[in-house]
């Protein structure tokens, strides 16, 4: 799956990263305050895998093609 569609401007792009690093700032400060420094940073990593594994598995509806499929 395209992390950037083709009709997405320098702007709206921009805006996409900023907003998926605050939100695993976020993520990373949340799991480091309920588990620990050490565990917060294991909770994190499987969390964020975990995110990252089902953006490439769920098809996308404009393909209408597995996202596990490597382009």
């Amino acid at each position: 799956m395209a992390y950037f569609s083709r009709n997405q401007d320098g702007i709206e792009r921009g805006g996409k990263i900023v907003a998926d690093l605050l939100c695993a700032f976020m993520l990373a400060a949340f799991s480091i305050v309920f588990f620990g420094v050490l565990g917060g940073v294991v909770a994190f990593a499987i969390l964020e895998a975990a995110l990252i594994g089902i953006d490439y598995l769920v098809p996308n509806a404009a393909d209408e093609a597995s996202g596990a499929v490597v382009r």
